[in-house]
């Protein structure tokens, strides 16, 4: 596995390196952010373990930055700002996991185990529900002959809603799997982006397929449902 630490301490960054290396990992180390996005469109990493507060670019906006170019690599920020409220912003920025300094670098390998994990998931490459049909490997979607385009968060909550077709997930379901939240995060982030969804794919198509039960949750199908 290829990974880019993005840290400005250079301590840091020297006990990371070291520590993944000897774990087997193949490790590059940027110590800002403008570094960081450069390195990152010359070379192909796997996996990010990226400092929120940095100079140039801060970890928020390299995540952004990375997620609008289409890339679906996994990210772990790892930073002092412990709120729940930049968890979330990491996390809505585009990171998969979010680990607060000072940590067990046991727990770092653990997750990124983990996220090694779900990149070898033997997924269907391609998932269809009536017209709608979502290409994982090229991340893109269409609905009939009309292309959407999806952002990298709404890519991921449509996946998961066509997954589980006809399943009514809860808030709850949807911002663990997609948002990687273990709490509520107090916000109506999955709300938004519901409704988000639901402009691109539903509004100019005579068939729903995003639908809402009242007080549970929501669910995608090609039936016609109360929403």
């Amino acid at each position: 596995m290829q990974i880019l630490v993005v840290e400005d301490e250079v301590k840091v960054a020297n006990h990371l390196k070291i520590g993944l290396e000897e774990q087997g990992y193949a490790v590059s180390v940027a110590y800002d952010g403008d570094v960081a996005i450069r390195m990152f469109r010359q070379q192909s990493f796997d996996l990010l373990l990226l400092d929120a507060v940095l100079p140039g670019k801060n970890g928020f906006q390299i995540c952004q930055e990375i997620r609008n170019l289409g890339s679906d690599v996994k990210i772990i920020m790892l930073t002092a700002l412990g709120t729940t409220d930049d968890k979330v912003e990491g996390l809505e920025s585009g990171a998969n996991d979010y680990l607060v300094k000072p940590f067990d670098f046991r727990e770092l390998i653990a997750r990124i185990r983990a996220q090694s994990k779900r990149n070898s998931n033997d997924y269907a490459k391609a998932l269809k529900v009536g017209d709608l049909e979502l290409d994982i490997a090229r991340k893109t979607a269409l609905r009939g002959e009309v292309r959407i385009d999806l952002t990298a968060k709404e890519f991921a909550l449509l996946e998961y809603l066509m997954r589980h077709r006809g399943r009514v997930l809860s808030r709850m379901d949807i911002t663990e799997k997609v948002w990687d939240l273990d709490f509520d995060p107090g916000t109506n982030v999955v709300d938004v982006y519901v409704n988000i969804l639901r402009k691109k794919i539903d509004k100019d198509f005579p068939t729903k397929l995003i639908h809402t039960r009242v007080g549970m949750g929501y669910f995608l199908d090609d039936l016609e449902a109360e929403s």
